[in-house]
């Protein structure tokens, strides 16, 4: 009997509506060739609807999305639009409402791509960033008082919950344990005196539970400069909402291109969908010209199916990205070359 997946589509805006395509032909044929089927719903959620209707997305789209097994949206930004407004609209009600509380993002360089980190070679760096992805420094607590006078000030207040913070380690710790066996916890406890302190507290902790796994801690400015001298270095690295936001695009410029790099939202006790996009965001600057690398979001695509069940159909994936640009001269602008989206997705679902 074929199992199907009930996949919901959010191309969002710009290049989001480029790259799912690909990734939806792709999924496609790893379907036929695994034995499983994909049915697919999309959704116009958007920055465009948000300038017509006054919302990202309509009043019961957090329902309409909860009988879908996975969501893999394209990207979200327009101009005229504020990011707090296109990101508090849609990306984040959906990770809260669904308690994707793991953002996990790899990072590995490429035979092929040219990193601009010297250090930074093929086969060496193989990253995971496990994010903690619903508080931390992304709380809805704080406020603005006195605006528009001289007095005016903002308010915004880091949460860090022991709930929160363990189920992330405990998952990174996991993680550690099935990869490299090697855990960094990305730490600013010098200069944050209650909630790094906390967070560190945590982390040994729950390091008890898990001998297997080698781990050390970094304070994030350390940190940061160490992805980009010693970046083989790291296996998986654990961190709150800010800094594995900032430590994951740094990564994935250093293998090469942000272009590249996937997402995955997890809510990994599967109450809920998971949600998987590309990082690259909505690039309205070449949007609508066809030149879109659409690798993040069939990367994305990939995790999307081992989070399903289906290990080796993913694995069939990265293994085809892998030898697009290790045997072939086929690229897109950000890469260097000259392909359209077509073209790139054309050569890689030939070599899959």
């Amino acid at each position: 009997m074929t199992t199907n997946h009930r996949i919901a589509l959010i191309p969002g805006d710009g290049i989001g509506a480029e790259v799912l395509p690909p990734a939806q032909q792709v999924l496609d044929v790893l379907g036929r060739r695994h034995g499983f089927s994909l049915s697919y719903t999309s959704y116009d959620w958007s920055c465009e609807r948000y300038l017509r209707e006054g919302a990202m997305m309509p009043a019961d789209g957090i329902d309409q999305l909860r009988e879908a097994d996975a969501i893999l949206l394209g990207a979200v930004g327009y101009p005229g639009v504020p990011d707090h407004v296109s990101l508090w609209g849609l990306l984040i009600p959906i990770r809260r409402s669904f308690r994707q509380y793991v953002n996990l993002r790899p990072i590995r360089v490429f035979e092929g791509i040219d990193s601009p980190v010297r250090g930074a070679r093929p086969g060496e760096v193989d990253v995971v960033v496990v994010r903690e992805n619903m508080e931390g420094e992304y709380s809805e607590v704080g406020g603005r008082l006195n605006s528009g006078f001289p007095d005016e000030i903002a308010v915004q207040e880091a949460v860090f919950t022991r709930a929160g913070v363990t189920r992330l380690l405990d998952y990174a710790f996991t993680l550690a344990s099935q990869r490299g066996g090697r855990l960094t916890s990305a730490t600013k406890s010098n200069g944050i005196i209650h909630t790094m302190p906390f967070w560190d507290q945590l982390v040994t902790e729950r390091a008890a539970s898990f001998p297997q796994v080698a781990w050390d801690q970094e304070h994030i400015d350390a940190l940061a400069a160490k992805f980009v001298l010693e970046p083989a270095r790291f296996d998986v690295v654990v961190a709150s909402n800010l800094f594995g936001d900032i430590l994951s695009d740094l990564a994935a410029a250093v293998a090469g291109s942000i272009g590249i790099a996937p997402a995955a939202n997890l809510n990994p006790e599967r109450d809920f969908p998971s949600m998987f996009e590309p990082v690259h965001g909505s690039a309205p600057d070449i949007a609508g010209q066809g030149i879109a690398n659409p690798l993040g979001a069939i990367w994305s695509a990939a995790m999307m199916l081992d989070h399903l069940g289906h290990p080796a159909a993913a694995r069939d994936i990265t293994d085809a990205i892998a030898a697009v640009l290790a045997k072939t001269d086929v690229r897109t602008r950000d890469l260097g070359g000259t392909a359209t989206t077509a073209e790139f997705t054309d050569k890689l679902i030939e070599l899959l």
